[in-house]
């Protein structure tokens, strides 16, 4: 395994870690879609350069910088549901990739209404 390691190197593009990103902030309750209207289902499915609107990386010499632009559900506390968001996206990109995240910003670009 040592000699592989020497041998091979592994890329993972920046859409990888914004989508592991997008999917990872909206697995918490409160969080309803990424900007865009992307749910957990849509982000599974949309082009590569679309994801964009919602999630944002950049990765630089193995670090992680993301911004999040997201929907929240109405009635839920915002800073506590924004800090659930922001230890999830880190933990789940540092477990997936290895990678060393930074910063996890968010932005509140919208509310959910309560549908009757």
């Amino acid at each position: 395994m040592e000699n592989l390691n020497e041998i091979s190197s592994i890329k993972i593009a920046d859409d990888v870690v914004a989508r592991i990103a997008a999917l990872a902030a909206t697995e918490i309750d409160g969080v309803s879609a990424l900007a865009g209207n992307y749910t957990p289902d849509k982000i599974e499915k949309v082009s590569r350069r679309n994801i964009g609107k919602g999630s944002k990386v950049q990765v630089t010499d193995g670090k992680v910088k993301v911004d999040l632009s997201l929907i929240m559900d109405y009635g839920y506390n915002i800073p506590a549901t924004c800090k659930k968001a922001q230890n999830r996206v880190q933990n789940a990109i540092e477990n997936m990739t290895g990678l060393s995240v930074t910063d996890v910003n968010i932005r509140i670009a919208g509310i959910k209404a309560i549908e009757a």
